[in-house]
């Protein structure tokens, strides 16, 4: 196991190394909400495409937050990794559940394709990061 301070040195070294796959996956959940707009209006409506893209960005601003405030935790100290991630991830679910309480209880046609955008950004994210990490990132680690 690495010493902290040899991984710090290493992290010096390449400054950009925990945001650097982000790029790819807010540019695959960017299509894929101009993608879930165009079926949710199809299928729905006006209120159908709102509600698709709303719940892929919502999908997409939530896996952002988290990834920038583990990435700030692991550059102060890799140990502030899992309490600011089990932190993030209990305060996130928290509001998620109150943000979809509160747009049930409006009766909003678009909320059947604000789920489904929800859940699609969650496996497009996912599988954007798993490609980028057993791709571009096993490409880097293997120099």
């Amino acid at each position: 196991m690495a010493e902290p301070g040899a991984r710090a040195a290493e992290a010096l070294e390449d400054r950009g190394w925990r945001l650097r796959h982000l790029p790819v996956l807010l540019i695959s959940t960017a299509v894929l909400a101009a993608a879930a707009g165009v079926i949710g209006g199809v299928t729905r409506g006006a209120d159908g495409a709102l509600g698709a893209a709303a719940g892929v960005a919502v999908t997409a601003l939530s896996y952002t937050l988290t990834t920038v405030a583990l990435a700030w935790a692991d550059a102060r100290d890799p140990q502030l990794v899992l309490p600011f991630g089990l932190g993030a991830y209990v305060a996130k679910m928290t509001l998620l559940g109150a943000v979809m309480i509160g747009v049930a209880s409006t009766g909003w046609p678009g909320l059947i394709p604000f789920c489904l955008g929800i859940a699609a950004g969650v496996l497009v994210w996912t599988g954007a990061h798993i490609w980028w990490l057993t791709t571009v990132h096993a490409r880097r680690s293997r120099r």
